[in-house]
């Protein structure tokens, strides 16, 4: 990488919800009214601008919930982030029930809605590897490589973070990336 050059692409070790970005992307489940992990914290530091525009989402888009792989956008609320982008990744089921490409349309839907709304800045959290059971080095692998693929057909957002909540998570996600093409500019922010 050039010195002085800063990486479009960033790992950072701290919470999401805190980040002040344009966005930061919500790993939503299908009902989009808050539940555990990083969309419970979101919905709770957000406060209820946020469980209000989902509801209109909602009621006015998806009455039978958001489908995987797709992604809207809100009001940040009470966050440092200006809007969240609410994306349902897939539920692991062994990797045979098209997951990878799932996976890869929650980032791109997210991306797009970015660039749509002209956002700089974007903030990831690991979407599907909690609770959803995708594995951590296959879904970093997947997220890097659509984030990646879509910076270099689009000006914006002209940066995204991947953030992690522990070191050992970020090292994972580097490690698992690591030879991956352009992984070298991948910058680290602790």
């Amino acid at each position: 990488m050039t010195e002085g050059k800063k990486s479009r692409v960033q790992v950072v070790t701290g919470d999401i919800t805190e980040m002040a970005v344009d966005a930061i992307v919500n790993a939503a489940n299908s009902g989009l009214m808050g539940g555990g992990g990083v969309d419970g914290a979101i919905h709770r530091r957000g406060g209820p601008d946020i469980i209000k525009a989902c509801k209109e989402i909602r009621n006015n888009d998806y009455p039978d919930g958001l489908p995987a792989g797709k992604a809207v956008i809100t009001t940040g609320g009470r966050l440092a982030a200006r809007y969240v982008i609410h994306t349902v990744g897939p539920v692991w089921k062994g990797g045979k029930a098209g997951e990878e490409e799932t996976l890869g349309n929650a980032y791109k839907s997210s991306l797009e809605l970015a660039a749509v709304r002209g956002l700089q800045s974007v903030a990831f959290p690991a979407i599907s590897t909690g609770v959803y059971g995708y594995p951590k080095d296959k879904a970093a692998v997947n997220a890097y490589s659509t984030v990646r693929s879509f910076l270099a057909q689009h000006d914006l957002p002209a940066v995204v973070y991947f953030v992690f909540f522990t070191t050992g998570d970020a090292d994972a996600f580097m490690k698992a990336v690591s030879g991956l093409h352009g992984a070298g500019e991948l910058q680290a922010c602790r």
